[in-house]
């Protein structure tokens, strides 16, 4: 006994094209081998195609509807067919119409067909495991053949022509990635949690979260964009969004940083330190102190360079930045009369 279609896809003898592809499209993305890992999916799946194939197609179907599968496969009486097949190959003896014969290969072109025009599923128009698949094109040079999918044509090169359509993606979605100067020192890993609409077996929208990993390199500069292409929402016919994530770096207590991932700290000095000489200590990143002896007089806003005491060069992070420590002296808030008199005799005009 041959196979049932109308019951493999779950519809009525009676059931009209759109009824039969939405119960197809269904049943496809619950069977495709490339998201179901569970025996026997390929064959199930390949089953389905075979069926939507059939019951797709208006000849087909009549030819089914009136001698079943064995008049597909093995050859009908003679009805007046135009001898139209869209994924079927034909084959014929006297007396008989062609038949129609379904490869596996067929399965990868039926579901292109059902699902060509929506972006959401083009990853997985592009292969089916196991599955291949080739067509003529009278439109190529002589001799070169081409992979059908829906409504692509792809050379042997990886390259296709114009698509029929343009496919229209979402604005790229920016999000901050604070990181802090002590993970620049030597890199980090962040683990960025993202909500999106996706569509489920039933290609009805709901909401998911997933966790997108960035491996941040020693040195990132602000400014630095990390993308993970089209992790946006999951919407039929569009292409989803890139999603864009632009390295800030978190406020800091001691330090900020120049453009050359130099460290600037304000070190704080007296007025009698600034004109007398002294010792002013200065923090490392890494928690270290370093001292700095005050020869002569410090002048306000002046700095001192440590070499190699900044963050690692992004383009060679063996190389690092100086710290860049700037003098803010501090100035008394009154003077006794003493204090005032004894630098008016001490200090210049």
């Amino acid at each position: 006994m041959g196979k049932d279609f109308y019951k493999i896809l779950g519809v009525l003898k009676t059931a009209k094209d759109d009824e039969i592809k939405k119960a197809y499209r269904k049943l496809a993305l619950k069977w495709h081998p490339d998201k179901n890992k569970s025996p026997g999916a390929e064959e199930k799946f390949k089953e389905i195609s075979e069926a939507y194939d059939v019951l797709s197609d208006k000849e087909k179907r009549e030819i089914f509807d009136k001698y079943g599968e064995e008049g597909l496969h093995h050859g009908a009486p003679p009805n007046g067919a135009d001898g139209r097949a869209n994924n079927m190959h034909f084959h014929g003896g006297p007396g008989f119409a062609r038949t129609f014969v379904f490869t596996s290969g067929n399965a990868r072109d039926t579901f292109a067909r059902a699902f060509g025009d929506d972006d959401e599923f083009s990853d997985i128009i592009g292969g089916l495991g196991g599955f291949s698949f080739f067509s003529e094109n009278r439109n190529t040079k002589p001799g070169s053949r081409t992979t059908g999918m829906g409504n692509f044509m792809f050379d042997f090169d990886g390259m296709p022509p114009q698509s029929k359509k343009q496919k229209i993606q979402d604005p790229t979605i920016e999000k901050d990635l604070l990181v802090s100067l002590e993970d620049l020192v030597s890199g980090c890993t962040k683990k960025m949690k993202i909500s999106r609409k996706d569509l489920d077996e039933r290609g009805i929208s709901r909401n998911e979260e997933k966790i997108l990993t960035v491996n941040v390199k020693p040195g990132w500069k602000a400014g630095t964009k990390i993308t993970f292409p089209k992790e946006g929402d999951r919407k039929p016919g569009v292409v989803p969004a890139d999603v864009v994530f632009i390295v800030k770096d978190r406020p800091h207590t001691l330090y900020t940083r120049d453009s050359n991932n130099n460290l600037i700290y304000n070190a704080e000095i007296s007025l009698r330190d600034a004109l007398t000489g002294g010792q002013a200590e200065v923090p490392t990143l890494d928690g270290r102190k370093i001292k700095l002896r005050l020869n002569g007089v410090v002048q306000p806003d002046s700095t001192k360079r440590i070499c190699g005491e900044g963050l690692p060069l992004p383009k060679n992070p063996s190389k690092r930045g100086d710290l860049i420590v700037k003098y803010d002296i501090r100035f008394p808030d009154h003077l006794s009369t003493v204090q005032r008199d004894i630098l008016l005799d001490t200090l210049p005009r």
